[in-house]
């Protein structure tokens, strides 16, 4: 049992620039309720190729975000067929080991698993992620003197295995899901793009 998995990520949380949960500090808040998502430019699972398809993981962080019991509800892009989807259920519940594995063994509780329409764009440094009208994000990259993006290196808990985290603010941040108790509607608080390589 094996996945090579390689694309980009977004993510946006409710903590302020920059979250601290990246270098394993409390939230801002006290709880961090974030949204990650992968879109994979290529990918296979044992044989079933993922090539193309989005997951997104909703996540309500209690505490620290190093001591788990995250409450998380999995959405696996609705255009998998039967067999990417249950691949792509296995590899985010943590049961084939890796990176994701590790994500995995912090969650306290999958709320559940669910197919949904993703939309993931990022164009000129730009990001939006839309899941379901639910989960709503825009984004933008923090930028130097130089004009290039401003990033992140060597963070403590990394999203972005094999690549630097690019900073970035979300000008629009909407999450409403009943099963994570969450309802709420932000503008100017953390986001980061990045890429992926996961692979076990």
């Amino acid at each position: 049992m094996s996945y090579q998995l390689q694309g980009s990520i977004l993510e946006v949380c409710d903590c302020n620039v920059l979250c601290p949960c990246c270098l394993g500090e409390n939230a801002d808040n006290g709880a961090c309720c974030a949204a990650i998502a992968h879109h994979f430019d290529s990918g296979t699972i044992d044989d079933v190729d993922v090539s193309g398809l989005t997951v997104a993981v909703a996540t309500f962080i209690p505490g620290n975000i190093l001591l788990g019991n995250w409450q998380v509800v999995l959405f696996i892009d609705e255009r998998a067929t039967d067999a990417q989807f249950e691949a792509l259920s296995s590899v985010y519940r943590g049961e084939r080991g890796g990176p994701l594995g590790d994500f995995a063994h912090l969650y306290g509780k999958i709320v559940s698993i669910e197919r949904a329409p993703i939309t993931f764009e990022l164009q000129g440094g730009k990001g939006k992620l839309d899941i379901r009208g639910d989960i709503h994000a825009e984004m933008e990259p923090y930028w130097n003197a130089s004009g290039a993006p401003a990033i992140l290196l060597g963070n403590t808990t990394a999203t972005t295995p094999c690549s630097p985290a690019i900073v970035s603010k979300a000008s629009a941040y909407r999450m409403k899901n009943a099963g994570l108790k969450i309802d709420i509607s932000l503008s100017g608080h953390n986001a980061t793009q990045g890429h992926f390589r996961f692979h076990a």
